[in-house]
């Protein structure tokens, strides 16, 4: 009699958790995000789950820290700026949001801001980005030589305009003609 060889199954690590549940939250929402529906849909046991994370607050706190990471980090590095290039670089990053559309990184920011609304962890993780996201682009005003009251108007005034933008066009592949986004962006950065 022989045996046929087991195939090893492959491992389901933390960060394919985290990913599958952020996919599901964009989707669904927070009340869609559950272990076993994760299981299944990732193919493996609730058993992997555990062997992650404690429970599921866990796998929140764990998709909370994800997503405040990615966006600290992506604002970061979108508004460093050569000195004399402060403008230039905010209307560079008026430019890109314009243009580029991310459905799904709108639907996660809309569904984690809808969790914010009920969860004061997922409160602090969205005022904690919302913070850092209005100070990078402040940081540039104010190094362009706007005054620091300025500063950050002109950041929220940025930040309203990228968010509404992509709640806007979520639906819209056609980006805005170019003369329209300089137009905005001159707007916006006094430049």
């Amino acid at each position: 009699m022989s045996e046929t060889p087991s195939v090893p199954r492959p491992q389901t690590g933390r960060e394919t958790w985290v990913r599958a549940a952020m996919q599901t939250l964009a989707d669904a929402g927070l009340d869609g995000v559950k272990v076993e529906t994760l299981a299944r849909e990732l193919g493996v046991t609730k058993g992997s789950f555990y062997w992650h994370f404690k429970d599921r607050r866990a796998l929140l706190d764990a998709m909370l820290e994800s997503w405040r990471d990615g966006r600290i980090e992506d604002i970061r590095s979108r508004t460093r700026a050569e000195p004399g290039q402060e403008i230039a670089q905010l209307q560079q990053l008026i430019d890109t949001y314009s243009l580029v559309r991310n459905r799904r990184g709108m639907q996660v920011e809309l569904a984690v801001r809808d969790w914010a609304r009920h969860d004061p962890a997922a409160r602090a993780t969205l005022d904690e980005v919302d913070t850092v996201r209005l100070e990078c682009s402040a940081a540039l005003f104010r190094a362009a030589g706007r005054s620091a009251e300025e500063a950050s108007s002109r950041s929220l005034l940025l930040y309203a305009y990228v968010f509404g933008l992509g709640m806007m066009d979520s639906a819209r592949d056609t980006p805005r003609p170019a003369d329209t986004r300089a137009f905005i962006a001159n707007l916006i950065t006094g430049g």
